[in-house]
């Protein structure tokens, strides 16, 4: 499948596939739509929980999330353990002209003075191997798995505190969104534990709430207007 490069809203960049008319990240701003999804109405949650956690991303792709979750641990200074699987790696041509890293560092003023450590954080995110856990900083391990997604049955269960829920939309790979390969991931995550994804899919909806997750349907990022977020046993109040 061709991929290419495309500039979004807020001036980052993201993949677009021509033969799916699909991208990466949504065409309306790629860095406000990871923030907005993932870190406000995800990672957010975790922020007063004294120890570590552990995050699976369904849909590793250019390395945004996992990222902005780096940056996030150091800043709060909670360790992360991440989990990121994806069935087609980008390559090293596509990671460089891509380069989140201004677009994402410069909302972190307060590591100015640590810029070229985090920028070597950020290549290390990229070349670290595929199936081995690796320390990045010290706030933050990530292991990188090349699979598809239905692979993870054979996963341990009940690993997982938070899931980034970002497959590819449901128009051009309905299945993902689908109660199979969502029991697949309700049963990775914990006893109590969070689910964040940028849709708002009716299947997706009744596929957590088969696996004993409440849903909750929150304003969507730019261009979208609606998302949900899925609780099991989980408050934030």
């Amino acid at each position: 499948m061709k991929r290419i490069i495309v500039e979004t809203e807020d001036g980052s960049k993201t993949i677009h596939i021509e033969d799916l008319n699909e991208t990466y990240h949504s065409i309306h701003g790629a860095v406000q739509e990871a923030f907005h999804v993932f870190i406000n109405n995800g990672l957010y949650f975790f922020y007063n929980i004294k120890k570590p956690i552990k995050i699976l991303e369904i849909g590793l792709g250019t390395g945004l999330n996992s990222f902005i979750s780096l940056l996030e641990s150091e800043k709060k200074q909670l360790k992360i353990n991440y989990v990121g699987v994806e069935k087609y790696p980008i390559s090293a041509q596509e990671f460089e002209n891509i380069n989140y890293f201004d677009d994402v560092f410069k909302f972190y003023p307060e590591f100015e003075n640590r810029r070229s450590e985090f920028y070597e954080y950020y290549q290390k995110m990229f070349t670290s191997e595929w199936e081995n856990e690796e320390e990045i900083s010290p706030y933050f391990t990530l292991k990188k798995l090349e699979k598809d997604f239905f692979e993870l049955r054979d996963y341990t269960v009940n690993e997982f505190d938070l899931v980034y829920f970002d497959a590819f939309g449901s128009q051009v790979q309905p299945d993902l969104w689908e109660e199979e390969l969502l029991t697949i991931v309700a049963n990775l995550t914990k006893d109590s534990s969070v689910i964040t994804t940028y849709a708002a899919k009716g299947t997706f909806k009744r596929g957590m709430k088969a696996n004993g997750f409440r849903i909750e349907k929150r304003p969507g990022p730019p261009g979208k207007r609606e998302m949900m977020v899925a609780f099991k046993n989980f408050s934030y109040e």
